[in-house]
């Protein structure tokens, strides 16, 4: 797991890969979308408005694609809600939930 942009850059350059399990991260553009062969898990937190923007177009050319992935968007959490060391923007639940989820994607994708 990486994330902020890097997790979805590498499953859009890396055709190998089988899952990846992005927390908060910028989405790439839509033209690359197709790329993805990848199995995606996609973490945010309802209060990340930034990054949020951005993620109606990237459901859109992810169905487009017929790319196979979850999206979860954590009520009340942040941007970094998974960063224990982030302070106030740390949610432990939101994180503990995310993270098991990521771990069950591994577990059924990874060998």
């Amino acid at each position: 797991m990486l994330g902020r942009r890097l997790t979805n850059q590498l499953a859009v350059n890396d055709p190998t890969l089988d899952a990846a399990s992005a927390f908060y991260g910028m989405q790439p553009a839509a033209a690359d979308v197709p790329k993805i062969k990848a199995r995606l898990q996609l973490h945010y937190g309802e209060k990340d408005e930034r990054v949020n923007a951005g993620i109606p177009a990237y459901e859109e050319a992810l169905k487009a694609a017929g790319i196979k992935y979850e999206l979860f968007v954590y009520e009340g959490a942040q941007h970094a809600f998974h960063n224990d060391t982030a302070g106030p923007r740390y949610n432990k639940e939101a994180a503990e939930k995310a993270w098991g989820r990521t771990l069950q994607l591994f577990k059924e994708t990874i060998s």
